[in-house]
C-alpha cells in the first residue's frame, strides 16, 4: 500500500502541466501524452520488490516519451528519482553502484537532447545525487535502527535468562533452607521421643530434661521457619510493622548452642575451634551453620553413631570445617531424606566458592563431611 500511495503521488505530481492552463507556443498537452506519462509510473508500484528493474523501466519508457511524443515536460524527473532513492536504499553494494553510475551516465545524453545547457546539467546532476544519498542515509538509519532493536532483544533475552537463573538460585536456596530448619529439628525431637517413654521408668529427671529439649527445639525451629517465612513475603503492612524476626540468621558463634542441643538426643558431641577466627559476612557464617546443622542432622538420623567431633580450622586462607561421627554413615539407598542433605552442603559449599567432599572417616571407620571454605577476601 505504501507503493501505490507513494506512486499516486507522484502520479499526481506529474498531472500538473495537463491541468495549468499552458502559454501559446509550448508543446500540446495531449491525452497520448498523459497516458505515456502515467506508463512511466506504474512501475513505481513494485519499486521495492524490484529496484533495479524498476529504474530501468522508467529510464526505457522516459525515453520513449522523449523521442515519440512532443509532450509537455517536468519540472524535475520524479519517478527516476524516486526508482533511484529506492535502489540506493534497498539494493547491495556492487548492483547499487553499478546502477548509480549508469543513471549518472545517462544523464549526460538526456540533456544534450534536451537543452544541452551547462545549468541543466548541473542541476540534473545534483539533483540525482541528492537522492542517491538520501537513499543511502535511509539505509544506514534502517541498519541502526535494526542493531539497536536486535541489540535490545539481546539484552531483554540475557535478562529474562539471568531473572530465571536467580530464580532457580533461590528457589533452591529456600528449598535448603526448608529442609535444613525441619530436619534437624524434627530429627532431633524424634530421638528425644524415642527416649522419652524409656526415661520415664528408669530416670525420670531424664526424661524431663528431654522432654525439655523437646519443647525448645520445636520452639528454635519455630522462630527460624518464622524468620524465613517473613524474608520471603513480598511486602509489608503500611504502618511498616511486622511479625518476623529481625535477628540475623545464625552463625559459628551459635555454633556451641547447636552442638549442646544435638548432645540432649543421646549423642557425645564434641566441638573444636582451632586457628584465628576472622569475621565472616552473615552470608557466609549462616552457610557455616547450616553445614554443621546438616551434618550434624545426617548423623543423628542415619549414623547409629555414639560420638560425633565437629571441628572447624581457620587457616590463612580457608576455613576447614569437619564433622566425622563412629556409625556407619547416611544410607542414602533408603533414607528418608533421599540424600538431599549432601546435596545441600555440597550446594552450600560451591555457593561460597568452596568444597565438600564426605566418605568413610579416619581409618575407614565412620563418617566424615569435610567442607573447605576460602578466607582470602575476609582477612
Amino acid at each position: 500500500m505504501t507503493d501505490v500511495g507513494v506512486a499516486l503521488l507522484v502520479q499526481a505530481v506529474m498531472t500538473t502541466p495537463w491541468v495549468i492552463p499552458r502559454a501559446p507556443g509550448l508543446p500540446e498537452a495531449t491525452l497520448t501524452a498523459y497516458l505515456l506519462t502515467t506508463l512511466t509510473v506504474v512501475p513505481l508500484v513494485w519499486r521495492r520488490r524490484a529496484p533495479v528493474a524498476v529504474l530501468c523501466a522508467i529510464l526505457v519508457t522516459q525515453g520513449v516519451y522523449g523521442l515519440a511524443v512532443d509532450g509537455p515536460g517536468q519540472t524535475l524527473p520524479y519517478n527516476g528519482l524516486v526508482a533511484l532513492y529506492t535502489v540506493a536504499a534497498l539494493s547491495p553494494a556492487p548492483k547499487r553502484q553499478i546502477t548509480g553510475a549508469l543513471v549518472f551516465a545517462v544523464v549526460f545524453p538526456s540533456v544534450a537532447l534536451n537543452t544541452g545547457e551547462a545549468r541543466e546539467l548541473v542541476f540534473s546532476l545534483i539533483v540525482f545525487a541528492a537522492a542517491y544519498a538520501m537513499g543511502r542515509l535511509t539505509h544506514t538509519r534502517q541498519a541502526y535502527t535494526a542493531a539497536v532493536e536486535d541489540r535490545a532483544a539481546q539484552l531483554e533475552q540475557a535478562n529474562r535468562i539471568e531473572a530465571e537463573q536467580a530464580t532457580a538460585r533461590e528457589r533452591a536456596r529456600i528449598a535448603r533452607e526448608m529442609h535444613d530448619i525441619p530436619s534437624h529439628a524434627v530429627s532431633i525431637m524424634i530421638v528425644q521421643a524415642e527416649a522419652g517413654p524409656v526415661a520415664v521408668r528408669s530416670a525420670p529427671e531424664r526424661a524431663e530434661a528431654a522432654f525439655d529439649s523437646i519443647s525448645e527445639t520445636g520452639r528454635d525451629a519455630m522462630v527460624q521457619l518464622r524468620r524465613m517465612l517473613g524474608v520471603m513475603r513480598e511486602g509489608e503492612p503500611a504502618d511498616g510493622r511486622t511479625d518476623a524476626p529481625r535477628e540475623p540468621q545464625p552463625g559459628p558463634a551459635a555454633l556451641p548452642a547447636l552442638v549442646e542441643r544435638v548432645a540432649r538426643s543421646g549423642l557425645d558431641v564434641g566441638y573444636e575451634t582451632t586457628g584465628r577466627a576472622v569475621p565472616l559476612p552473615l552470608d557466609t557464617g549462616a552457610a557455616v551453620y547450616r553445614i554443621v546443622q546438616e551434618a550434624l542432622t545426617n548423623v543423628v538420623k542415619h549414623a547409629a553413631a555414639r560420638v560425633v567431633f565437629v571441628r572447624l580450622a581457620y587457616g590463612p586462607d580457608a576455613l576447614d570445617i569437619t564433622v566425622t561421627d563412629d556409625g556407619r554413615g547416611p544410607v542414602t539407598g533408603t533414607a528418608p531424606s533421599g540424600g538431599h542433605g549432601l546435596i545441600g552442603i555440597r550446594e552450600r559449599a560451591a555457593a561460597h566458592d568452596g568444597t565438600a567432599r564426605s566418605g568413610p572417616g579416619p581409618g575407614g571407620k565412620g563418617f566424615e563431611v569435610h567442607v573447605t571454605l576460602p578466607l582470602g577476601q575476609y582477612q
